[in-house]
């Protein structure tokens, strides 16, 4: 299944067909890989009937074809599939159409289209500051003898939807392509996370000009900002938060300070959070750690 498509997988729709037409508004400027001349499909129609077989629960790519073979008459002519004049037939695409085309689409401009319709499709988000999450993956079974793994960099909401995804160009890192990713979101009254690796000082101050807030770890990635938290006087801050959750015969015990500083060298930065947890596997066994965002 094409990573583009693997967005709409959580995204549970009791009407999948109605959802999937909804999305063909969104795939007008998706450039046409294919020859003009031989044309049978539009390509709006052929991905809304791909992304109504992926929220159906279709996952690789011979079960998205053959439910698109085996869907009625009156689901085909929903995406658009041209009918006869004369018998009133819907036309459907053979299985190899729909491969060639979701293989050929330039998947960034997917990527950007199924976000700005799973954007639109979402709930209202209730009063105050919405929490989006960044961070990568490596698709899994992406190599091949010539090429590394596709890494894909994506931002989610709390709710799972997959707001924004792109790929990682070759031999690079998540590092430029974060900002990329985040200019197709509105990034209004929003908290934005992700790991240690984007704690930078232009991701920082890019964030506060777009509007947003941030929550950046802080690692050794960044030596000189994490020297001056970790020397921060955390042993005379109160504690805020203390947690013991048991699970999997393991207790993890977590305690959160909270501090005001404006002095930390990162853009508009005000707060400091130190976190520091245990994790204990048996009565004569445990093991810090200490981790200071």
């Amino acid at each position: 299944m094409p990573a583009a498509l693997g967005q709409l997988s959580p995204a549970s729709a009791p009407a999948p067909l109605t959802d999937a037409v909804r999305l063909s508004g969104f795939l007008d400027f998706i450039t046409d890989p294919r020859d003009v001349r031989g044309r049978r499909y539009r390509l709006p129609s052929l991905v809304a009937a791909a992304a109504a077989s992926v929220l159906a629960g279709a996952r690789p790519l011979t079960a998205i074809t053959e439910w698109i073979m085996d869907a009625p008459a009156w689901a085909c002519r929903a995406p658009g599939f041209p009918v006869d004049p004369l018998t009133g037939t819907v036309s459907v695409p053979h299985p190899h159409t729909v491969r060639r085309l979701l293989v050929q689409l330039d998947g960034d401009a997917l990527d950007r289209a199924i976000g700005a319709f799973l954007t639109a499709r979402s709930a209202s988000a209730p009063a105050g500051l919405r929490a989006i999450a960044v961070g990568g993956k490596t698709l899994r079974g992406s190599r091949t003898a010539t090429t590394t793994h596709v890494t894909l960099l994506a931002a989610m909401d709390h709710t799972g939807h997959v707001l924004a995804q792109r790929q990682v160009a070759d031999k690079s890192n998540e590092i430029p392509a974060l900002k990329p990713l985040l200019d197709t979101i509105d990034l209004t009254d929003t908290v934005v996370t992700a790991d240690a690796l984007h704690t930078q000082h232009a991701h920082g101050a890019y964030l506060r000009e777009r509007g947003a807030h941030y929550i950046a770890q802080v690692k050794a990635n960044h030596p000189g900002l994490f020297d001056r938290v970790r020397h921060l006087p955390w042993r005379e801050i109160t504690l805020d938060h203390h947690d013991r959750p048991r699970a999997h015969h393991r207790l993890k015990i977590r305690r959160l300070k909270t501090a005001a500083f404006a002095c930390l060298d990162y853009p508009d930065t005000r707060q400091a959070l130190q976190v520091v947890g245990w994790e204990r596997t048996s009565p004569t066994r445990s093991s810090p750690s200490n981790a200071p965002t």
